[in-house]
C-alpha cells in the first residue's frame, strides 16, 4: 500500500473537484458533504475522460407521470453518452455489473493522498 500526496483539502471546494495525475493514472478528487471520494477519470463504456462530464442529481423511481430529481451533486454523467455513476460508489445507475473504479483516499492534516495498492 502506497499513498501519493496529491493536493491540499482547501484545493478541492466544496462540490467540486479536481482531477491528478498519479503513476500514469488521471483521478478525479471529488468533494460531497465533506468527505472526498476518488473515481477513475475513465468511462468503463468507451474511455470518456468523466471528469469533464456534469456533476448533477438524477431522476429517482416514482410514480406514473411523476418526475421526482433528487441526488443534487452526487451523480457523475459521461460527457459522451450520458451513463450515470454515482460518485461516492462509482457504481452505474442502471446496472450492478458496471461501475467506474474508485480509489481510497487517506485525508488528514489538511492534506489528500490516493492510496494504490489496496481496495
Amino acid at each position: 500500500m502506497t499513498v501519493h500526496d496529491v493536493l491540499a483539502e482547501e484545493e478541492v471546494p466544496e462540490g467540486g473537484f479536481a482531477v491528478v495525475q498519479v503513476e500514469g493514472r488521471e483521478i478525479g478528487i471529488f468533494r460531497i458533504g465533506g468527505n472526498f471520494y476518488a473515481l477513475h477519470n475513465y468511462c468503463p463504456h468507451q474511455g470518456a475522460p468523466m471528469c469533464a462530464g456534469r456533476v448533477s442529481g438524477t431522476t429517482s423511481p416514482s410514480g406514473v407521470y411523476e418526475y421526482e430529481y433528487g441526488r443534487e451533486g452526487e451523480i457523475l454523467r459521461c460527457p459522451w453518452h450520458g451513463w450515470e455513476f454515482d460518485i461516492r460508489t462509482g457504481k452505474s445507475l442502471f446496472s450492478d455489473r458496471t461501475r467506474i473504479r474508485t480509489y481510497k483516499l487517506s485525508v488528514g492534516g489538511g492534506r489528500i493522498g490516493v492510496v494504490l495498492g489496496e481496495h
